[in-house]
């Protein structure tokens, strides 16, 4: 058996097209991957044993402008090299998560008469999903909320799966990470993170906050800084890197952020459903960020949802500096109790077996065919 997995543009698409397919793998399935060229997509696929396709795709601007039309006519092109690359590769059934590059690739499928499934992460769905509903054989949702944006036609293909997570964030012990990154074990670990790329707003807060932050005793930081913005974070706080470097760690990016998630006891984040779902896959207590220009805002929409079920604490992008990042980390870090109801109100919104959910969807699918 074959399956076509495409999606990309941030981590969010990209691992749980990436769970799927190792799920399937195991299964004996042989995975072929479609993504854009020149991408992250690409970047972490050439880590890993499956094979990579890339597709010439442009985002769909939401202005009516010059950028429209060439994004449509480059998009055209791209269902057409899908159409071919579909043919070609013969797949038993095309599976999405997300991006732009997804959808000439999903709606080839549908034109190949191949089965198609798409996931949507976040509760408020993007344009893409929303688009390809009409045409896809099921939908999977994280979180059955985001089935009422979807048009009363498709609501017959909705099924709630979970955001599929990599096995590996889940059992890894938090021993493990503490002794990977070189952290003290007996001490909280504070973890940062602003998503696949990065985020200024929280970078900024960290910075302006790291002198009173690291005076705190019995703590150490997890920073993961995004690589275009590594430079400009490490010149304002490189002092206190050399003079806190064995309880402050901070990256670029980590390949194995496995272990961060393991060591962290509060993370901060953006609002990413991919993230989050890894955040309760864990178990984690989180600050979030949202960022405030995502697509039709669903990262608010995610992180309201988190803070409704007592997990998380929102602060607008706006509204967060330093002074509110010191202000809640003496707030949740040092207050054991709600520390704890925290965890274990994010430990029950996981849905750990969201990959196999997905896997029986298009298992039953083929069977169908």
């Amino acid at each position: 058996m074959k399956a076509v997995i495409t999606g990309g543009g941030t981590g969010g698409h990209i691992y749980p097209a990436l769970s799927i397919a190792d799920k399937l793998n195991k299964r004996g399935w042989e995975i072929e991957y479609i993504g854009c060229g020149d991408s992250l997509e690409e970047d972490v696929l050439l880590k890993t044993d499956y094979s990579f396709r890339s597709l010439n795709v442009l985002p769909l601007p939401r202005k009516v402008n010059l950028k429209l039309f060439k994004s449509i006519f480059v998009s055209l092109k791209a269902v057409y090299s899908s159409y071919k690359l579909l043919k070609e590769i013969n797949p038993d059934v095309v599976f999405g998560t997300g991006g732009y590059v997804t959808g000439p690739v999903l709606l080839s499928g549908y034109l190949s008469k191949i089965p198609t499934v798409i996931h949507e992460q976040n509760i408020y769905p993007g344009v893409t999903n929303k688009i390809l509903s009409y045409f896809v054989n099921k939908i999977a949702v994280s979180n059955i909320e985001a089935s009422k944006y979807f048009n009363d036609r498709v609501q017959d293909k909705i099924i709630e799966t979970g955001n599929p997570i990599r096995e590996k964030i889940v059992n890894i012990k938090r021993e493990t990470g503490i002794k990977k990154l070189g952290l003290n074990k007996d001490y909280k670990t504070l973890f940062i993170m602003g998503g696949s790329q990065g985020a200024k707003t929280i970078n900024n807060a960290f910075i302006e906050s790291i002198e009173k932050i690291m005076d705190l005793n019995n703590l150490q930081v997890i920073m993961i800084t995004g690589k275009r913005n590594y430079k400009n974070v490490i010149n304002k706080i490189e002092s206190y890197t050399n003079k806190y470097n064995d309880r402050l760690k901070v990256m670029s990016y980590l390949d194995n952020i496995e272990w961060a998630y393991a060591a962290a006891d509060l993370i901060i984040y953006r609002a990413g459903a991919t993230g989050l779902a890894e955040i309760t896959g864990r178990g984690l207590p989180a600050i979030l960020v949202p960022y405030p220009y995502s697509a039709e805002g669903h990262q608010k929409t995610n992180a309201k949802f988190m803070e409704k079920e007592n997990a998380a604490v929102m602060v607008e992008d706006s509204k967060f500096n330093g002074d509110t990042l010191y202000k809640l980390l003496c707030e949740i870090l040092f207050n054991d109790s709600r520390l704890k109801e925290m965890r274990q109100n994010s430990k029950n919104l996981a849905k750990l077996d969201a990959d196999q959910n997905i896997v029986d969807i298009i298992l039953d699918l083929v069977r169908e065919e």
